[in-house]
């Protein structure tokens, strides 16, 4: 496939890059910064603002899917926009965690420990995927990792879920980038979650 990769030099990003390239996709990779790419086979990076309807359409004109690993700064009709306009079928995007279910009824930011400086940013994350659930003309999947993320290995395994928290017998919420980026490409592939939100972790 060939596909477009939005915030392709941040942490989830460069992983999905790389982990989308090695499988032998077609890769553009957009970054503001984009000598912070790495040079891979398969990826071309170029310069791009996400925040610019028009010249983002531009760019990712001619590919079968884009993802965004960009913060929540960017509006979810700005990227939706883009979609639009460049003809491109499918949008995923790396969520957040904070929307999961711990409980029915009950989310990750609803915890009364959930800390209040991570709050703003979380809720960036949610009140984009309710802008996508209200959204029916773009094949759209939202993936919300587990509740850490982190810089480890590539392990290749994974749990996934739907709408609640995974965790593991400890209790713990985690998982890797490389594997966060492993389920991603396999959503990808597969694409078992059409306009719905899905997760994965230990």
């Amino acid at each position: 496939m060939k596909i477009a990769v939005l915030g392709a030099s941040g942490r989830a990003g460069s992983e999905i890059v790389k982990e989308a390239a090695a499988r032998g996709h077609e890769v553009l990779a957009i970054a503001r910064n984009p000598d912070k790419i790495a040079t891979i086979d398969g990826v071309t990076a170029k310069a791009g603002d996400a925040s610019d309807t028009d010249a983002l359409a531009a760019l990712i004109a001619g590919h079968d899917a884009v993802i965004s690993a960009l913060h929540f700064d960017v509006p979810a009709e700005t990227l939706l926009g883009a979609v639009r306009k460049a003809g491109v079928p499918r949008l995923l995007v790396t969520g957040g965690a904070a929307s999961l279910e711990v409980a029915p009824g009950v989310r990750v930011i609803d915890d009364p420990e959930f800390p209040e400086e991570w709050k703003a940013p979380a809720m960036g994350g949610i009140t984009f995927l309710e802008a996508l659930r209200q959204t029916d003309d773009v094949d759209w999947t939202f993936f919300s990792p587990a509740a850490l993320i982190f810089e480890g290995p590539r392990t290749g395994t994974y749990r996934p879920g739907t709408d609640q928290l995974v965790t593991d017998d400890a209790g713990e919420s985690k998982i890797s980038f490389a594997d966060y980026a492993i389920a991603m490409v396999d959503e990808l592939e597969a694409h078992k979650h059409g306009r719905a939100r899905f997760t994965a972790g230990y």
